[in-house]
């Protein structure tokens, strides 16, 4: 079986290295920027989509030309890769897989990628990384990295540099050492509930530093903007807000590798979170209902990081050798586990259910997640999830490459 796994690290660069750094990451950005905005100029002019070859000898000329030679003090395969990203964002778009490409800011999602394993040195050795033009750099070597280099990643995150190794290797297939099923209700109140009745409380990371960030802000807005104290706010609103991102980060992979190694069998709701949490503040002309409340609900939604949740459960179960299915989550919480009757009176109550046919009473959490399992079961039996919508729904079992999202500037496992 192929793996590919990414290997994130913190750079000890010095000051030459971080201007040189930012001097690429800031080349690379207005890279992708000019191409996108000569594919819309483009576009408004009536002509097709330029692809990533014409666009790569644009990028000749525009290293050659004289209004823009700082380009060539930047390694050439970043800015194509720049190119490749925009190409990327672009068929993304076309599949409807995500919105259309927008331009980059400056300060937010600072990266540059070699995307050929002959253009880096990696010394674990003595813990040092050899880049095109920045020479050797050093870095805080806190695990071996296991297989073959493909790419690596340069990153800046709250004023600290970074480097993601993607890495590919050959694993024997594995067997799942747990032979048990179950099914996971995902929430609020509740972060994760089992269909054997038990649950994991939620970590709420953003819902403790929310106050301390407030104040952060409030301070920040009053600085002139872009002043050095301005400045020394921005950096502490950035330290919270990373702090948040790195106790959700750790909570959510102690406890999918915890669900991966016990079970071998795990089935989930397929939730459209996105949908979940849009706004009801409306238009002009129709006024949305109860605004303040469902912002409160999207926010505690978001803090739970369901979406991750479900990518890093997915990847694990895999390597596990194990299965995961994800289900339609309809009518989860208000199905009668024993009899079957699906009724919005079976459940009065957030937290209570009672089957007004059988009499049936459990936590409405619970009921979910067993609802979710004999789902999940049904689908893996016959394809069909037994929702009783008439769609058909295959068995996806957890896909045995994983995408290591480190190349697109996101963690990987460290489980």
């Amino acid at each position: 079986m192929q793996r590919l796994q990414a290997f994130k690290f913190e750079l000890m660069p010095d000051g030459a290295q971080q201007r040189d750094m930012r001097r690429f990451s800031g080349a690379c950005r207005f890279v992708y920027n000019k191409a996108l905005a000569l594919q819309k100029t483009n576009y408004e002019a009536g002509g097709k989509f330029i692809g990533y070859v014409a666009l790569a000898k644009s990028l000749t000329d525009w290293r050659k030309g004289p209004d823009t030679p700082w380009l060539k003090e930047a390694p050439c395969h970043p800015l194509q890769h720049a190119l490749k990203d925009l190409e990327r964002a672009y068929k993304n778009f076309f599949a409807k897989r995500a919105d259309f490409p927008r331009f980059k800011r400056k300060g937010s999602g600072e990266s540059f990628r070699y995307p050929d394993s002959k253009q880096f040195v990696i010394d674990q050795d003595n813990s040092r990384i050899k880049l095109p033009k920045l020479g050797w750099m050093r870095y805080r070597n806190s695990r071996d990295v296991v297989g073959q280099a493909k790419n690596i990643t340069i990153s800046q995150t709250n004023g600290k540099w970074y480097a993601s190794i993607q890495t590919e290797r050959e694993v024997p297939q594995s067997t799942p050492a747990a032979t048990t099923a179950i099914g996971i209700d995902v929430g609020i109140a509740r972060f994760a509930t089992f269909s054997d009745g038990s649950f994991i409380a939620p970590l709420n990371s953003f819902k403790k530093h929310q106050q301390r960030l407030a104040r952060y802000q409030r301070r920040m807005s009053r600085k002139v903007k872009f002043s050095n104290n301005w400045k020394k706010e921005k950096a502490k609103v950035q330290k919270v807000h990373s702090r948040i991102a790195n106790a959700r980060k750790d909570f959510l992979h102690k406890t999918t590798t915890a669900i991966s190694q016990n079970h071998a069998l795990v089935c989930v709701e397929d939730l459209q979170v996105r949908n979940m949490s849009k706004s009801s503040k409306g238009n002009s002309e129709k006024h949305g209902r109860q605004v303040k409340q469902k912002a409160g609900l999207n926010k505690a939604i978001l803090d739970q990081g369901w979406g991750e949740f479900r990518r890093q459960l997915e990847y694990k179960m895999a390597w596990a050798g194990g299965l995961f299915i994800a289900v339609p989550a309809h009518h989860t919480s208000q199905t009668c586990p024993c009899c079957g009757h699906v009724a919005k009176e079976n459940r009065l109550t957030q937290a209570k259910f009672v089957c007004v046919d059988c009499g049936h009473a459990e936590n409405a959490d619970v009921v979910g997640a067993i609802n979710v399992l004999e789902r999940g079961q049904r689908l893996l039996a016959c394809g069909e999830d037994g929702s009783g919508r008439g769609r058909k729904t295959r068995a996806k079992p957890a896909s045995v490459k994983q995408e290591p999202t480190e190349a697109t500037m996101h963690e990987v496992s460290h489980a």
